[in-house]
């Protein structure tokens, strides 16, 4: 009787054992992913000045709404520099 009470506990620190294996296997391999391209120098320049000009809300992204106020000499510059992440939406 006692051979079948260890073997209950043990599935259970296995089961463990291999679900927390499963799950750190899963975190760091999203932790390695690359968010985008690696931008040039040029890239990074304008996407710095582009931030400045209309981040109105200084929290170092373009929501819509400031998207949305790019001149269009500003978007001209964005288009030839191939700047990520300032294109339109693709739909699904």
């Amino acid at each position: 009787m006692q051979n079948k009470q260890t073997k209950i506990p043990m599935k259970k620190l296995l089961m463990t054992a291999a679900a927390l294996a499963c799950a750190f296997a899963i975190t760091a391999g999203a932790a390695e992913k690359k968010k985008g391209p690696e931008l040039t120098d040029d890239q990074k320049k304008l996407q710095k000045e582009m931030l400045e000009k209309y981040d109105t809300n200084k929290d170092g992204k373009l929501d819509m709404d400031e998207k949305s106020k790019i001149s269009e000499e500003d978007k001209k510059k964005i288009e030839d520099a191939k700047l990520p992440g300032f294109g339109k939406k693709k739909n699904k």
